[in-house]
């Protein structure tokens, strides 16, 4: 393919993935920038979403590759979706990076999936704290701070007295944290999944020297490539995908009941896993841009909201209904203008499934027709069943973990 216009969006020209990519793009003859982040101005006026750099007018770029760091998450996520607007391809979106950045957002997120998470709770009011503790079962927990990287503002509690002591100090300072429930049988270790489109490139278990419970490489932590089992691969991409990322780093602990998702980072780092696996996995990002770039992205949603009457929708086939046990040719879509494009079964995607795929009961079917039909199709509107209340822990009761 002719070369591209690439700009890495970093400010650290010096660190390794910058290096990395740079030096994999440039490798396959593209023309490649690392810009700071900090020195964009945004312009905006009507049908015209402009940007400078350093107070200069830059040329147009075919892609771009968001090294965010934490810190300027604000302004950096409003770049590129600057660079969104103005139709260039972004290797991860604005809104994808903000959802992925905010732990208490992303756990949102996955938590309406059928996906293994770790259970989490997150109080303002003192008087909730120990509710929280108690509803997972009691200490020992671990404390996050929401804005927390490489294991920085990680704290594992091994008594309920003390995490209500650390949630309480750090609320005095206005920092908002998370509670998650311990997984002890994974302590000291977790896995390191890097996923790029639909499928985990590489993955690595990171270990933690001595009584260190965080396994992060920053953090002294030994690194070994692992080669994932269908279950840990199919919760990693399934992460990513949930989030809208394109290339993530999912990290999963290795719990008795299988994957547990703990965090999905928009910006992962390539030096450990790459040093780990022995891959190029900066060379794997280039390719996918470069296959990416081919077509161009488009957002559905919009686009069929301008077609009047029709919309794009999906919804669970249920046991009693009169598709379900029929091939798709059979199920009465087509005939009502109803096109069928994807079918998810159990976590796998069938894209444009033929006519003679059977439509099974509990199947999720993605479909673009007229309004009118496909409500025919759509279960009524019930309220969610709400988990069963649990009694707040008497103060006179000993705590979970206390009796113990």
């Amino acid at each position: 393919m002719n070369p591209l216009k690439i700009a890495i969006l970093s400010r650290g020209p010096g660190l390794h993935s910058t290096r990395r990519l740079k030096a994999a793009a440039v490798a396959r003859g593209h023309k490649v920038r690392v810009l700071d982040t900090l020195k964009f101005g945004l312009y905006l006026s009507q049908g015209e979403p402009d940007l400078t750099y350093r107070g200069k007018s830059i040329s147009n770029f075919d892609a771009i590759v968001p090294r965010i760091g934490s810190s300027i998450t604000f302004f950096g996520t409003a770049v590129v979706r600057q660079f969104e607007q103005m139709g260039v391809f972004c290797l991860n979106t604005a809104d994808s990076i903000l959802a992925s950045r905010d732990k208490l957002s992303s756990m949102q997120a996955l938590s309406r999936h059928d996906i293994g998470i770790a259970e989490t709770a997150f109080v303002r009011n003192q008087s909730d704290i120990l509710q929280g503790i108690h509803e997972m079962g009691g200490a020992p927990v671990v404390i996050k701070l929401l804005s927390g990287t490489q294991g920085i503002g990680v704290i594992l509690a091994e008594t309920n007295k003390v995490a209500e002591a650390i949630i309480e100090t750090l609320s005095s300072v206005k920092q908002n944290v998370l509670v998650q429930k311990f997984v002890s049988e994974s302590k000291g270790r977790d896995i390191r999944a890097l996923v790029i489109g639909d499928k985990v490139v590489a993955a690595m278990r990171r270990t933690a020297v001595g009584q260190e419970f965080r396994s992060n490489v920053h953090r002294g932590g030994t690194t070994q490539a692992v080669e994932l089992d269908a279950e840990y691969e199919k919760s990693a991409v399934r992460a990513a995908q949930i989030l809208n990322l394109k290339v993530a780093g999912v990290d999963m602990l290795e719990g008795k009941d299988g994957p547990v998702i703990m965090e999905v980072n928009s910006s992962p780092g390539l030096e450990g896993i790459e040093a780990a696996t022995g891959l190029d996995l900066a060379g794997k990002i280039v390719r996918y841009i470069e296959d990416q770039i081919k077509f161009k992205d488009i957002d559905i949603r919009e686009r069929l909201s301008l077609t009047n009457g029709y919309t794009i929708t999906e919804f669970t086939v249920e046991p009693n209904s009169q598709m379900a046990g029929k091939p798709l040719k059979e199920s009465g879509l087509k005939e009502h203008n109803i096109l069928v494009l994807r079918i998810t079964r159990g976590g796998e995607n069938i894209a444009n499934p033929d006519k003679e795929r059977p439509i099974l009961a509990g199947d999720v079917l993605l479909c673009y027709g007229n309004k009118i039909a496909l409500s025919s199709y759509l279960p009524s509107q019930t309220r969610p069943r709400r988990r069963k209340k649990l009694r707040a822990p008497s103060k006179k009761s000993k705590s979970p973990s206390a009796r113990q």
